[in-house]
């Protein structure tokens, strides 16, 4: 009597296992069906009979109409906590020194500075020269400046820029002054020799009429 009760308890185990098997290629296919992953997959008990059955993604598919197999819902992974440590850590929270991992070089690198230093000078030129605000020999002679450090930002090299046009407007100014004070003075000295020569040559009438 044992034996038959043992067996039969055996038997009931094993029908359990085939259950939870023959439901494997179920799940497999409603995982491809409904595009997520087999553990997402909620096969309903109760139909488990009817779900066996399904062995075609077609089955699967009108089974999943009929609400026997389900996808789960995606688990919850709350950003609110992430967003308020960012948040206090843009103010500069959270940022001393027992904070810090990297060395101050491995946390903002220098060359990266460099980089976009000369990245915003030169494309501040460059936009210069194509408004015609600079010539080409004003932007070459400002180019290599921004290349050997002089100027820290925009505001500094703008302001240069306009210093150095005033400059030469004024040197433009002067030599024009210059030249236009040169011709004058040309011009009255060419008079006085004419003068000269004139008075000279009435002069010299004046004493042929005189003899």
């Amino acid at each position: 009597g044992n034996k038959r009760g043992g067996s039969s308890q055996r038997s009931g185990h094993s029908e359990e296992d085939t259950m939870t098997l023959s439901l494997k290629l179920q799940k497999r296919l409603a995982a491809e069906v409904l595009k997520c992953g087999k553990r997402k997959v909620w096969l309903d008990p109760n139909e488990v009979n009817e779900i066996s059955m399904a062995n075609s993604r077609q089955n699967i598919r009108k089974l999943v109409k009929d609400g026997f197999v389900i996808k789960k819902p995606e688990n919850i992974h709350s950003r609110s906590r992430a967003r308020l440590a960012a948040a206090a850590k843009a103010k500069g929270r959270h940022t001393g020194y027992g904070k810090r991992r990297g060395t101050r070089e491995a946390r903002l690198p220098t060359s990266l500075l460099w980089m976009r230093r000369m990245r915003v000078l030169r494309r501040m030129l460059r936009k210069y020269r194509d408004q015609k605000k600079i010539d080409k020999h004003m932007y070459h002679e400002l180019y290599l400046k921004v290349k050997g450090n002089v100027y820290k930002n925009k505001r500094v090299l703008m302001e240069s820029i306009h210093k150095e046009k005033a400059e030469r407007l004024r040197e433009k100014a002067i030599a024009e002054q210059f030249d236009s004070r040169r011709t004058k003075n040309k011009a009255s000295r060419l008079r006085k020799l004419q003068r000269r020569e004139e008075r000279l040559a009435q002069g010299l009438n004046f004493e042929q009429k005189k003899k």
